[in-house]
């Protein structure tokens, strides 16, 4: 059997190699439809090669038609003995030729014809069909299956439904706060031309994922929402937009599983977008922050808050050159994970800072606090001399004066070593940080940042012809490291989960009640109660319940023969086994009110 099968495969082999043959003469044949030439050549020079011209090769017509029909771009380099035959033919004239009778060599060049495409097309099919009649027979062997590697791409996970439940439930908390604040919802394509995402990202750009040639466009998969926007607002000639996006991203990162730092993951985007009055938008971006930080209760943080014009005005006040402040800038940004010794180096090693400069941006950058620095920062003599710096801590001073307005001034902290690398922003950039550790059973993790953002005011316009700008401010929050905790949560046994909405079970303590039970299900499905039954027509009374206890369902339907005989029916509550008759008519009211009546807990778990 083992010899059967691999000379199958030869026989295969073969037959692929016919198949590649004559695709390649058909794709020779079609570059060459506009050449006069329709002859094979690499033929012809072997079939010149077997005729001596030292006895005389006298020319005939068919010669000559087949000079006239290379035409006069052959390259003659290529085929030596199609060279010495164009070359003799050259030495007649057309009248010696026609004078000529017909050689015995009339027929040399008659069967060196290409076939036609239409010839082509049709062997090409009968040896595809030949190479798949073998293909299939091969299917027939007992051959071994083929082993394959069970796993998901690097950086990529699957998602069980305790984990989907977890990530529903916090989505869903994250969108109702985007509605509460008049948020519109939009969508873009996974990919975009990989144009219109170089050039945004700084130093990132490099993570970015290409994607081959495909019917003529570069692509290349988003690296977040924000650049899609722009271009979507460019594209739209849309001036305003206050808009919420949540999808799957991809960065050609170095992922951190356990961190929540994936290569596919989610992110929730809001943004405003529009010609408004200073900080007004901006505000209201660390207010929706805030709110699902709040709704969420992942724990303790604070809104660090810096801004684009003010960092510039620091390097330039630190001796930075202008050239240099975006790469300056993207590593500062590293401060929140390395410290700033490493920073440091990292400045003058790799980014040609001086040492003098580097120091002084280390006493700038290790400042915090409030209103009272940045009165502090308006009366530093060097930073003064900068109108980008002045421009950024005034903003900045209104942006607090507004958080204390809209109650989240305690929750926020101006730090000036935030940086955030991308090159888009322009303005006020913030980032939400965990101030204290998770506590997930008995060990204690850190998080870090879990929601970004900042105003990018130029962005659009590098997607307009005309260069027309629409300012925009939003923020980014950073699901996938919250639903690391949460489910780091779950595994430790913290919280429990739902996987399913069902609120009411249908069940039967004695046999034969399939089709009553089938009668109550449609009637609570058409009352929209999310209802279930056993798919057994005589289930065991304690394999119901346990089915009930172990999905958190609830409540339960029981019926019973003696109870249906007086047109009553069970209510039952799984959790404290209470159970009360209802009259059958009134069922579908009782279930709601019962329903109405369960805390979020009972019917969502304890997330």
């Amino acid at each position: 059997m083992a010899e059967s099968q691999e000379t199958l495969l030869q026989k295969i082999k073969e037959q692929g190699d016919t198949v590649r043959k004559l695709k390649a003469a058909k794709e020779s044949a079609e570059k060459q439809k506009t050449q006069k030439c329709s002859y094979d050549l690499e033929e012809m020079d072997k079939h010149l090669s077997r005729f001596s011209y030292l006895s005389g090769y006298t020319p005939s017509a068919l010669d000559l038609e087949v000079l006239n029909k290379l035409g006069q771009d052959l390259d003659l380099q290529k085929y030596i003995y199609i060279k010495r035959w164009w070359y003799h033919m050259r030495s007649y004239d057309e009248s010696e030729i026609k004078n000529n009778p017909l050689t015995c060599f009339q027929n040399a060049f008659t069967n060196l014809q290409k076939y036609n495409d239409k010839s082509l097309d049709d062997q090409i099919k009968d040896e595809v069909s030949k190479l798949l009649a073998l293909k299939a027979q091969l299917g027939t062997e007992d051959a071994t299956p083929q082993k394959f590697v069970l796993k998901t791409p690097k950086g990529t996970r699957d998602y069980n439904p305790q984990q989907m439940a977890i990530r529903n439930n916090v989505l869903q908390k994250i969108i109702t706060v985007f509605k509460k604040h008049g948020a519109e919802c939009i969508d873009t394509p996974v990919f975009e031309l990989k144009e219109v995402l170089t050039g945004k990202y700084g130093e990132d750009s490099k993570l970015i994922y290409d994607l081959k040639d495909q019917g003529g466009e570069i692509l290349a998969l988003r690296y977040d929402l924000t650049v899609p926007l722009a271009r979507y607002l460019a594209m739209s000639k849309i001036n305003t937009l206050k808009r919420y996006h949540i999808a799957k991203v991809y960065r050609r990162d170095n992922p951190a599983m356990t961190r929540g730092r994936y290569r596919e993951f989610y992110q929730c985007d809001f943004d405003i977008a529009g010609q408004y009055d200073p900080m007004v938008p901006d505000v209201e971006c660390l207010k929706v922050v805030t709110e699902i930080l709040d709704a969420l209760d992942i724990g303790k943080y604070v809104l660090k808050i810096n801004h684009r014009r003010l960092l510039d005005g620091m390097f330039e006040a630190c001796g930075v050159p202008g050239d240099k402040f975006r790469s300056t800038c993207s590593t500062v940004d590293k401060l929140d994970k390395s410290p700033w010794e490493e920073v440091r180096t990292e400045m003058i090693n790799e980014k040609g800072i001086t040492p003098d400069a580097a120091d002084r941006i280390g006493e700038y950058v290790r400042l915090n606090g409030g209103i009272e620095l940045v009165d502090r920062l308006l009366r530093n003599e060097k930073l003064t001399k900068s109108k980008a710096a002045v421009e950024g801590l005034e903003s900045i001073k209104l942006l607090l004066n507004y958080c204390d307005i809209v109650g989240i001034k305690d929750k926020i902290l101006f730090d000036l070593s935030l940086a955030r690398g991308l090159d888009y922003y322009t303005g006020v950039i913030y980032e939400a940080v965990l101030t204290q550790p998770i506590k997930i059973g008995n060990e204690e993790h850190s998080v870090g940042s879990i929601a970004g953002g900042g105003r990018y005011d130029n962005l659009v316009g590098m997607f307009d012809s005309k260069n027309k700008q629409v300012p925009c401010v939003g923020v980014s929050i950073g699901v996938e490291r919250i639903f690391s905790v949460l489910e780091s949560k779950l595994a430790a046994g913290d919280i429990t989960v739902r996987t399913n909405e069902i609120d009411v079970y249908v069940a039967s303590a004695q046999k034969n009640f399939l089709e009553e039970r089938m009668k109550i299900c449609a009637e609570l499905w058409n009352a929209g109660i999310k209802t279930e039954q056993s798919y057994k027509k005589n289930p065991k009374m304690l394999n119901q319940l346990q089915h009930c206890e172990e999905n958190g369902i609830p409540l339960a339907v029981i019926l019973g023969e003696s109870e249906l005989k007086r047109g009553l029916v069970k209510i039952r509550n799984i959790a404290t086994r209470e159970e009360q008759e209802v009259l059958r008519t009134n069922l579908v009211e009782e279930l709601r009110t019962r329903i109405n009546g369960l805390s979020i807990k009972e019917m969502n778990g304890s997330i």
